[in-house]
C-alpha cells in the first residue's frame, strides 16, 4: 500500500532536482547597460561635459522656461522676474530669483551650487560673471546665432536641452510639432499675398523689419514671405521700429502679423496707456481701408510671447496662421 505512495514522492523529487539542474544550465540573464552618468554637448561657446541628471538647474534664458516647466525640471534659481504669468514658475517661491537682467543678484547662484545654468537672450551679457562665480557649472548658451536659420537654432536648443535632460523623445515630439506647423503654413499661404509684421506697444504701432527685425521678423524666411514694405535701416528694437499708420495704409498689407509687447507682463505692470494690439490696429480711423484689417487678416501671436519666445509659442503661431490662411482660402 504504501510503495506506489514512495514512489510517487521519489518521481516529484527527482523532476524538482531535474528542474533545478536545468535553471542552473541556462545562461545567466544579460545585464543592462546603466545609464548614462554623463552628457556632452555643444553650445554657442563649446563643448560642455555635464553630469545627469543636474541636481541643480538655473535658468535665465527666457526662450527655454516653458519648456523647462513642460518637462518638469525644477530650478534652483532663475530670472523669475523675466517670466510671463503663464509659466508655473512664477508662482514657485522655492525659486532663488535672480532679478531681471538689467540689475540681476547674480552672487545668488553661488547658494544654490549649480550643476547647470541654461543661460541667454537678455542674460547673454553676464556669461562670464556666471562662469566666474560658479567655475564648475556648465554656462549653457543655445540662442539663435547670426546667419544660421533662426527655425533651425530653434531646432538645435531643443534638442540639447533634451539630451542634457534626459527628455529625448519629448525633444523630439516639439521639433516634429513645430516643422509641421511650418510645413502647414508654408502650403496655406499664397505668395501674391502681401504680409507686414508689427509690434504694438503703449497705444504705439512699430514697424518689424522681414527677416532680421525682432521675434516676427525671421518668420519672412522661414515660411517665404512677400514683404508689403520694406524699410531701409531698419533695427531689431523690441517695440520696432517708428512707422506711421499712413505708411501701413499705402503699403495696403494683405495680411498683419503682430505681437502685442505689453501683453506678456502682468496688468499692474503695463502702464496706463496699454491698449490690447486689436484695439490700437482694428480701432484706428486711418487703417479701416487696408485689406487685412477689413477682412480680418490679422493673426496675433499669444499674448506672453515677449516674454516666451521659444518652440512651442512659434508652432502655436504657425498653426493659428495656418488656419486663418486655410479658412480665408474656403471662402
Amino acid at each position: 500500500m504504501s510503495v506506489p505512495r514512495i514512489l510517487a514522492v521519489t518521481s516529484l523529487g527527482a523532476a524538482a532536482l531535474l528542474a533545478v539542474a536545468g535553471c542552473s544550465a541556462e545562461k545567466p540573464a544579460e545585464q543592462k547597460t546603466p545609464a548614462a552618468s554623463s552628457v556632452t554637448v555643444e553650445d554657442n561657446n563649446g563643448t560642455h561635459t555635464i553630469a545627469t541628471p543636474p541636481k541643480s538647474v538655473v535658468a535665465t534664458d527666457n526662450r527655454t522656461f516653458q519648456l523647462l516647466s513642460d518637462w518638469g525640471v525644477e530650478l534652483s534659481a532663475a530670472s523669475v522676474a523675466l517670466m510671463p504669468e503663464s509659466n508655473p514658475y512664477k508662482k514657485n517661491k522655492d525659486i532663488v530669483d535672480l532679478g531681471l537682467h538689467t540689475e540681476p543678484n547674480l552672487e545668488a547662484v553661488v547658494a544654490v551650487e549649480p550643476d547647470v545654468i541654461v543661460n541667454g537672450q537678455r542674460f547673454t551679457q553676464h556669461h562670464d560673471k556666471f562662469a566666474e562665480l560658479v567655475p564648475d557649472a556648465a554656462v549653457l548658451e543655445l540662442d539663435p546665432r547670426d546667419g544660421k536659420p533662426f527655425d533651425q537654432e530653434l531646432i538645435r536648443q531643443v534638442t540639447v536641452l533634451g539630451e542634457v535632460f534626459g527628455k529625448q523623445a519629448e525633444a523630439k515630439k516639439l521639433v516634429d510639432d513645430f516643422e509641421a506647423s511650418i510645413d502647414r503654413a508654408k502650403k496655406a499661404y499664397n505668395s501674391s499675398d502681401k504680409v507686414m509684421a508689427l509690434i504694438t506697444s503703449g497705444g504705439e504701432i512699430g514697424y518689424v523689419a522681414p527677416v532680421s527685425g525682432r521675434t516676427l521678423g525671421p518668420v519672412f524666411d522661414i515660411l517665404g514671405l512677400t514683404p508689403a514694405l520694406e524699410v531701409k535701416d531698419a533695427s531689431t528694437d523690441h517695440q520696432g521700429d517708428d512707422i506711421s499708420v499712413e505708411a501701413i495704409a499705402k503699403s495696403n498689407p494683405d495680411w498683419m502679423l503682430v505681437m502685442d509687447r505689453d501683453g506678456s507682463f502682468a496688468e499692474k505692470d503695463r502702464g496706463a496707456d496699454y491698449k490690447q494690439a486689436a484695439a490700437v490696429l482694428e480701432g484706428s480711423e486711418a487703417l479701416r481701408g487696408v485689406t487685412a484689417v477689413k477682412e480680418k487678416h490679422i493673426v496675433y501671436m499669444p499674448l506672453d510671447t515677449y516674454l516666451n519666445e521659444g518652440i512651442q509659442t512659434y508652432t502655436t503661431f504657425f498653426n493659428e496662421f495656418a488656419d486663418a490662411l486655410e479658412k480665408a482660402a474656403e471662402n
